[in-house]
């Protein structure tokens, strides 16, 4: 754990209280609205030395710590990417406070492209397992042997589990699915997208990888959920880009919310 993580602990739970949150949430493209529903504190990122600038069109770069539906909650309203730093870790230090702050649990959500044919524009796939297509990890350069981080279950089954339970009781479609991180920020090709789809891949982001890896580095259990924004290039007639992604994804927005209040109700 970093010392600057330490300090910037200290100062959220002078702003927010020392009560530990029970998940952290990390939100991805058009969800921002969530974190305006906790009743709490909301810190910008500019108050946090160190903290990403989250300068992608979409996400709305602040913390917010309090109460949703019932439980102690730290929102991240937004996230660097690969693509804007250059750096494979740029969310080391918000899941490093997250830590510091006794988190435990880490959901993240991103907006992602569609290779699977029962996936479609506003459905949303929880991540079995990931594949990262990159080559990239957050963790080149870590000193210690802690950089060994074993991933057979980087996806938590008990959380993965709480969500798809969640999911039924709100009666909202749930496909587990396999996610492949393209490192952006262009898109994929048509034959980027059939290689992807060879080996394995349901969807295709540009995000969560990094943070998953990180957060089992850290000791956190996490669970990732995409919002489906599209398919992925190639397989229709869709023009992709940035503000397609940002005027699809209300479009499962509500839905994941329905999901993430009813497992904040039973956890």
């Amino acid at each position: 754990m970093s010392k600057n993580a330490e300090t910037l602990a200290a100062l959220i739970r002078d702003r927010a209280g020392s009560e530990p949150p029970a998940y952290g949430m990390v939100l991805g493209s058009g969800l921002g609205h969530i974190a305006d529903s906790v009743d709490g504190v909301a810190i910008d990122y500019a108050e946090l030395p160190g903290f990403p600038h989250a300068g992608v069109s979409g996400h709305t770069p602040k913390l917010v710590i309090g109460d949703l539906e019932g439980t102690r909650v730290a929102i991240f309203g937004g996230r660097a990417h690969y693509y804007e730093t250059g750096r494979g870790d740029a969310m080391r230090l918000p899941l490093e406070v997250l830590k510091a702050l006794g988190g435990e649990r880490v959901i993240l959500t991103n907006a992602a492209g569609s290779m699977h044919p029962d996936l479609n524009p506003g459905d949303l796939m929880l991540l079995s397992d990931h594949i990262n297509f990159s080559g990239l990890n957050p963790l080149i350069g870590e000193p210690t042997d802690a950089r060994f981080v074993p991933m057979t279950q980087a996806h938590d089954p008990d959380l993965r589990a709480a969500i798809k339970a969640a999911a039924l009781a709100e009666d909202v479609p749930l496909i587990e699915g396999v996610y492949a991180w393209y490192s952006g920020p262009s898109f994929e090709t048509p034959a980027e997208i059939r290689a992807i789809r060879t080996l394995g891949a349901d969807a295709v982001g540009m995000s969560t990888v990094p943070e998953v890896i990180l957060a089992r580095f850290l000791g956190l259990r996490v669970a990732a959920i995409s919002t489906i924004t599209n398919k992925a290039a190639g397989l229709s007639d869709e023009q992709i880009s940035h503000e397609h992604t940002k005027a699809m994804a209300p479009l499962g927005a509500a839905k994941l919310e329905r999901i993430l209040r009813r497992m904040l109700r039973g956890g």
